[in-house]
């Protein structure tokens, strides 16, 4: 992980999933699992940054990959090939990241996501909820008859209204509610410009 990210991750600006505090436990995340179902399980350990990426934690992490698994044209948004994401979520599962505000003022989000049932999150600021309980729309298309991959149909969540945030360091905590099976690729966090009317 460090090899590629120091945090702590600045907004505006786009929070990776995959590189969510360390910390262990409690800490950095909960994750019911024992292990990790990506790394280490369905990516062979061989040696690679990718496939062995944070095998030691119980988050389950994989990445994206070519020859129809995540570059498809069922995608809404189509994710860069080789990203790193967090899978495998559960209801009541949560990742936590530092975060840097460069000032102070309300920001919106979009999460780039897959979830072949639908389901719900929740983003919390210094545990504090940011945002109500989001619903996350399904990404299942019955066009694809390929069943593994709808969990491989990505789209982009926004309009996510975060804030006001105060200017400094927090932690943003991202909270699997309802559902499960879902994936997170990432954050993406911009000031809101709202339009005064007189």
């Amino acid at each position: 992980m460090d090899e590629v990210f120091a945090g702590p991750h600045t907004i505006p600006g786009r929070i990776l999933c995959a590189y969510f505090d360390r910390g262990g436990e409690g800490v950095a995340y909960h994750e019911a699992a024992e292990r990790n179902h990506g790394s280490g399980e369905l990516n062979p350990l061989d040696g690679s940054y990718l496939n062995g990426f944070r095998a030691d934690e119980p988050v389950g992490t994989s990445f994206t990959k070519g020859e129809g698994i995540d570059d498809h044209g069922y995608n809404v948004c189509a994710p860069p090939m080789g990203m790193l994401y967090v899978g495998w979520t559960s209801p009541g599962n949560w990742i936590r990241f530092t975060v840097e505000v460069a000032s102070t003022a309300s920001y919106t989000a979009s999460l780039l996501y897959t979830a072949p049932r639908g389901g719900a999150i929740a983003i919390a600021v210094d545990d504090d909820r940011a945002a109500e309980e989001i619903e996350v729309p399904s990404t299942y298309d019955p066009a694809d008859e390929i069943d593994w991959r709808q969990a491989h149909h990505w789209s982009l969540l926004s309009g996510i209204r975060l804030g006001p945030l105060a200017a400094g360091v927090h932690t943003l905590t991202l909270h699997t509610v309802a559902e499960g099976g879902m994936n997170y690729g990432w954050i993406d966090v911009s000031r809101l410009f709202e339009v005064n009317r007189a």
